[in-house]
């Protein structure tokens, strides 16, 4: 047996030790690759980034690269387990941890600021996304003409607002945000770029959209982990009794699902119109085009058990007049909305979303979206 192929083996075994079977950084299963500076198991994806800072992490593949026994013997020592208990040990509780289907600039922000930075490795540290107020400029999209324009933005813990004005000396703001209504969303390949970020809120009852982006990626990702911890702060206030567990997961959050459908109005005998749709935990909402400032219409998907249901196919007699013909029947105790795909896969992928939804249990506060939405449709 040749040295290669004995630590090939060797290899092989270290990394069938759990969670050597995960990625170190973004949790993708199987990973082929491992940091012999480092002795942690990464993915494709996150070798990459780690290739982008050599002067920490020397990266190697399990199964093509020529592995010296000192190394294949490193990597035994470490591991995943113990490195976590290193770089992690004072990962704040509202710092976004990305998985691996998150962007290229979470990842890549949260290993610099792992190995690079060490910002987690010791505790009792003072983190700048904790000093109740942050200050700078980012680039937003114009409402009306799509143009991206430098803007001020102050997140204020005390106020529990983030403001942006459309000049940096303007005294009163554009907008004031409150920041439980706040959801934060990476979204690179809507906005064309890869630090893009959608900012959703609410505004007399009805969604907002507001699209930034800032060239350096370490300034969005500590932008949306201030807004996080700004968010927990206010949570905490807001519910006393409350875990970090119970809170963290009403921070900012992806999107369930997005994509085209196509619809029509609720007489049901108008044509087929495409739409963008997104489906933020239970509200659907559709919009004429993926960076519209508002929503056209929200729909509420309340729980299965109080008369809200999905099922494949429209009602018998609709004049689907669109070019898709896979159909969806979203049926509400108001009214039923009727929507049609493009595929058979994305009919189920949507429907798998909305019955997923449907079938947990609603909170409190989910009860109070229901009836503000009966009120405002």
């Amino acid at each position: 047996m040749s040295v290669n192929e004995r630590a090939a083996r060797a290899l092989k075994e270290i990394l069938q030790i759990p969670p050597n079977d995960v990625c170190a950084d973004c949790g993708a299963p199987d990973p082929g690759w491992g940091s012999c500076s480092l002795g942690v198991f990464i993915c494709l994806d996150c070798s990459g980034i780690h290739r982008n800072v050599p002067d920490i992490s020397k990266i190697k593949s399990l199964s093509l690269s020529h592995w010296e026994d000192h190394e294949v013997q490193f990597m035994a020592e470490n591991g995943n387990g113990l490195m976590e208990r290193k770089y992690e040990a004072a990962v704040p509780v509202y710092y976004y941890k990305p998985s691996h289907k998150d962007c290229q600039v979470l990842r890549e922000q949260w290993i610099r600021a792992k190995y690079e930075r060490k910002e987690f490795s010791e505790s009792a540290k003072n983190f700048e996304y904790e000093e109740g107020i942050r200050d700078g400029v980012l680039m937003k999209r114009g409402r009306d003409n799509g143009q991206f324009l430098s803007r001020r933005f102050v997140l204020s813990e005390r106020e529990g607002t983030l403001k942006y004005f459309t000049k940096y000396d303007a005294k009163e703001p554009k907008a004031v945000i409150k920041v439980d209504t706040i959801n934060a969303t990476f979204q690179p390949e809507k906005i064309g770029h890869p630090n893009g970020v959608q900012i959703t809120y609410l505004r007399d009852y009805s969604t907002r959209n507001i699209f930034v982006y800032h060239d350096s990626g370490k300034e969005i990702v500590d932008w949306f982990n201030s807004i996080r911890a700004v968010q927990l702060h206010y949570l905490k206030v807001a519910f006393p009794g409350a875990t970090d567990a119970e809170l963290v997961p009403k921070l900012t959050r992806n999107f369930v699902k997005e994509g085209y459908m196509e619809k029509t109005g609720p007489r049901q005998t108008e044509g087929f119109k495409k739409r963008w749709f997104t489906l933020d935990q239970r509200r659907l909402m559709y919009f004429k085009d993926p960076l519209d400032a508002f929503a056209k219409g929200e729909v509420f998907l309340g729980n299965a058990g109080q008369g809200y249901s999905a099922a494949a196919g429209l009602p018998a007699g609709t004049n689907c007049n669109g070019a898709w013909q896979q159909g969806i029947t979203i049926q509400t105790p108001d009214r039923c909305f009727l929507f049609t795909c493009e595929t058979e896969s994305d009919q189920q992928d949507w429907l798998q979303r909305f019955n997923s939804v449907m079938s947990a249990q609603m909170s409190p506060q989910e009860y109070t979206m229901e009836a503000m939405f009966k009120r405002r449709h």
